[in-house]
């Protein structure tokens, strides 16, 4: 039965993928297209043709960000509270930076000055470039394991900070981060914006796109030979109480490769990752917008959920603690609190989805620099 308790913690364990992979789609274009401002654009009026492929939709898309934060915090309280307050610092620098994002399209346009169009051009590359690499640094820290403990009444300590978060493995995963993002940004401007800032675009998107391959490549290696996975030793009960303390784990390397040995089809996670990087290479070099942002999207997906698909069924573990590790099975709300929040998603996540598809559908048509100079008192 779907309202099994084990079934109810797999379902809001894929669940929280299939909103953390919207985020990364939805605004992770916005986030690329904003750390490409700049470069796409040389002139005022090209750089607001940027600004203004994204300026209608980013508030609708970050709906996304909204969605997952709530679901960890009804369906995984323990892993909410770990995460939120052990990675406080990094959730401070990603807050400020996103902050930036509405300032910056609601202020650079008030005063016809370069300089002051250039300072809040510069603030939406932050808060745009800055949340992309810390989420990957994120979910490097998360492969790792990074060191809480649990007392015997269950109280959390921590012994994080954001130096410790910026190591080597975690820098690296925020690159892979940063550039699959600036790739799928690449491909939302050749679909949205006029020429040349789709030209330009085009040409930054296939470098992004040999870039992503390459770090993905490289933090997959890391992974099988470098990083140490996590594995649980003792018998745990799917349908059991939530008590991250009720198990056993240690933590060896290459750990987090044992699901796809146990489960080939898992496979399909970082292949996707690979062959919508490399087909999206391609397109852009043939100009085929449409195409070429659909190939970043399964690019997006498979890179995120390859991450999900290792640690499975681990949620965040702890590297100086593993026995305190959050996993699927022992850190979940109750089961009637994930029963009726699984009913309540099944009917609002494709309403959601919906009105998305009626906005873009609305906005469709490009950005063009004739657009921007008749309408320049109403764009941003």
């Amino acid at each position: 039965m779907i309202f099994d308790y084990e079934n109810l913690r797999l379902a809001w364990w894929l669940l929280l993928g299939v909103l953390l992979i919207g985020f990364a789609i939805m605004d992770g274009f916005d986030l690329g297209v904003a750390a490409l401002i700049p470069f796409v654009g040389r002139t005022d009026v090209e750089r607001r043709i940027a600004i203004n492929t994204i300026g209608p939709v980013w508030e609708g898309n970050q709906v996304w960000l909204i969605l997952g934060g709530g679901a960890i915090f009804a369906a995984w309280p323990p892993l909410y509270a770990v995460s939120f307050s052990g990675f406080y610092v990094a959730m401070f620098l990603v807050l400020v930076s996103l902050i930036l994002r509405p300032v910056g399209f609601k202020f650079r346009s008030k005063i016809d000055s370069p300089t002051w169009r250039s300072v809040w051009d510069w603030a939406l590359v932050i808060g745009g470039a800055v949340p992309a690499l810390v989420f990957g640094v994120a979910v490097g820290n998360a492969l790792q394991g990074v060191p809480f403990a649990f007392d015997a009444d269950l109280r959390a300590s921590y012994d994080i900070t954001l130096l410790s978060l910026l190591n080597p493995f975690g820098l690296l995963c925020g690159l892979v981060s940063l550039a699959m993002l600036v790739m799928h940004g690449a491909a939302y401007l050749g679909v949205k914006a006029g020429e040349p800032v789709a030209a330009r675009a085009r040409e930054i998107g296939r470098r992004a796109a040999v870039t992503t391959i390459v770090l993905f490549g490289l933090a997959g290696l890391a992974t099988a030979f470098l990083v140490g996975g996590y594995r649980i030793t003792s018998a745990i009960d799917p349908a059991g109480p939530s008590n991250p303390l009720g198990k056993m784990v240690v933590r060896e390397t290459g750990t987090w490769l044992a699901n796809y040995g146990a489960h080939p089809w898992t496979l399909a996670a970082p292949v996707l990752g690979f062959a919508g990087a490399a087909l999206a290479f391609t397109l852009f070099k043939v100009t085929r917008p449409v195409p070429t942002l659909l190939a970043t999207s399964v690019s997006v997906l498979g890179i995120v959920a390859t991450a999900g698909v290792s640690m499975f069924p681990f949620l965040l573990p702890s590297s100086s603690s593993p026995v305190s590790s959050l996993t699927v099975w022992d850190a979940s709300s109750s089961r009637l609190t994930l029963g009726i929040m699984l009913v309540a998603s099944l009917v609002f996540v494709p309403i959601v989805l919906a009105y998305t598809a009626w906005v873009f559908a609305v906005l469709r048509g490009r950005v063009t620099a004739q657009g921007i100079t008749d309408d320049a008192h109403n764009v941003y």
